[in-house]
């Protein structure tokens, strides 16, 4: 048996007469209907069997158009907010879930206090997008707790850290630390309680299998995934051991050559900014679905990016996506 998962940041899919954020902000019918248009094909192409969306404001009409593309099971756990002047004005998205498998279980990924202290974070915490987590049951009747996130923007562009392949992880708390305690990014701050919040929530499911479909909103060797998957980073006195892995990494990658004298493997951007590409949106998997663990119930056959139209325009059509998709292909093991 095979599945699909997917991640999919729709990029303001607010229907008319509603705007987003802003009252000039909206869509003509004619947009639209372009718009869903688009987001149909992509659905097609991907060809999933579960997908998490981002940046959903509109959510009846999401779930009609995944209906009709055969997602009979479709899950929201927020609602997103309306300016208190205005109530045609959405001034705060959702995230969603939609499945060809039936959904259930669903439940609330509750704040961890100790890393809202941890990360010097001052007032109430909750998340910036509420995350779902619910279980879908499959054919073969094996159950998976599906996470759908979108982890707080940096939409100020405060300063933070970029990191490379090569930094560690006491390197990377060494500049983080004074940053988080001089308070230098709020965003980060806010991002990395939600990243430690998901992994001691998916941490108590212990050998079961889960998934993240995410947009992270942070890059690639980011301290935001270690916060998400990496024992160390909580405690300092445990081996670097991971509850998750980079989906990404669990395939057999193709090479891609933008030049012919170049041969290493290089990621491809799912997101860009001021011109250069990123990789923003992420789907991690549970040791269970690792190939190095010798009682994993399935693999990762397949990744593919759905990148073609921001690398045709890198700042993303509001008519289209300035995300690209991404997709896992699970092969499970017959019993």
């Amino acid at each position: 048996m095979k599945i699909r998962v997917g991640t999919f940041n729709l990029f303001q899919f607010v229907e008319p007469p509603y705007s987003w954020y802003e009252k000039k902000d909206k869509f003509t019918q004619e947009q639209w209907i372009e718009k869903k248009t688009w987001i149909k094909e992509q659905i097609t192409s991907m060809n999933c069997d579960v997908i998490g969306f981002q940046e959903v404001f509109s959510q009846e009409a999401l779930k009609d158009l995944c209906q009709e593309l055969g997602f009979e099971y479709f899950v929201t756990v927020d609602t997103p907010k309306v300016h208190e002047k205005n109530d045609l004005i959405y001034i705060s998205t959702t995230v969603a879930l939609a499945s060809k498998y039936p959904i259930s279980n669903i439940k609330n990924v509750k704040t961890h206090m100790p890393s809202v202290k941890k990360h010097y974070l001052k007032g109430k915490f909750k998340f910036a997008r509420t995350p779902i987590k619910a279980d879908i049951t499959l054919e073969n009747q094996e159950t998976i707790t599906i996470y759908v996130c979108h982890l707080k923007s940096n939409r100020e562009n405060e300063f933070e850290y970029i990191f490379k392949e090569e930094h560690s992880l006491e390197q990377k708390n060494e500049q983080v630390q004074k940053a988080l305690k001089e308070n230098f990014s709020k965003s980060l701050k806010q991002r990395l309680c939600e990243a430690s919040s998901l992994f001691f929530d998916m941490k108590k499911l212990k050998e079961k299998p889960y998934i993240l479909l995410c947009d992270l909103n942070d890059r690639l060797h980011s301290i935001t995934i270690d916060a998400l998957s990496n024992n160390k980073y909580h405690d300092e006195n445990r081996k670097e051991t991971f509850i998750l892995k980079d989906a990404y990494y669990e395939h057999e990658r193709k090479i891609y050559n933008p030049h012919p004298e170049q041969k290493e493997i290089k990621r491809e951007a799912t997101s860009y900014y001021i011109g250069k590409g990123n990789v923003l949106d992420f789907i991690f998997i549970s040791n269970t679905f690792s190939k190095k663990n010798k009682d994993s119930i399935a693999n990762v056959e397949n990744y593919e990016i759905f990148n073609k139209h921001i690398e045709e325009n890198h700042d993303g059509s509001i008519l289209k996506s300035d995300h690209a998709q991404v997709v896992c292909q699970l092969n499970f093991k017959k019993n």
